[in-house]
């Protein structure tokens, strides 16, 4: 298994976009297009060129996770994109912990104090794992940021990393 950052590559951004449609529509049946989800295919520009980040995680040369950091301030970050394939989760590959791992360094690397994030509020498993991360969840109107997110029934967690 290799983490490494997004370089652009149609083979790659193919693999991000059925890994997402498959975590969102197939296994959890969200709905969400992926016309509303422009940022997949502009990782570069919406991620990476303004200070943010986005991971892949590839075994056997296909992408099996991935997790992005979308700076909105220089304080505080939205992590975006957190998908594993079934088969990755838990044990014994613990990937999310793994690509969860390389993103909060880099929030710290980059002196981010606040991480924020939406999640459909279906997704159980997904708001355990947050809360174990230390993230405490909060209603949207105690954000003190905002962004666009393409769920309407999210949940909202925020994260200090002072």
């Amino acid at each position: 298994m290799k983490i490494t950052t997004y370089k652009s590559n149609p083979k790659t951004t193919a693999e991000i976009v059925d890994l997402v449609n498959f975590c969102q529509n197939i296994e959890a049946g969200l709905g969400i297009t992926m016309a509303e989800q422009y940022d997949l295919f502009e990782i570069e520009n919406h991620y990476q060129k303004i200070g943010g980040q986005f991971w892949t995680a590839i075994e056997d040369d296909k992408v099996v996770g991935t997790i992005s950091l979308l700076p909105l301030n220089s304080d505080t970050a939205v992590l975006k994109k957190f998908f594993t394939y079934p088969d990755f989760r838990g044990e014994p590959e613990y990937l999310g912990k793994k690509l969860y791992e390389e993103f909060i360094e880099f929030a710290k690397e980059h002196n981010f104090k606040t991480i924020v994030l939406d999640s459909p509020g279906s997704q159980k498993r997904a708001h355990h794992f947050y809360r174990n991360q230390g993230f405490k969840e909060v209603t949207e109107d105690e954000l003190t940021v905002s962004w666009s997110y393409p769920h309407s029934n999210s949940k909202f967690f925020q994260l200090d990393l002072k």
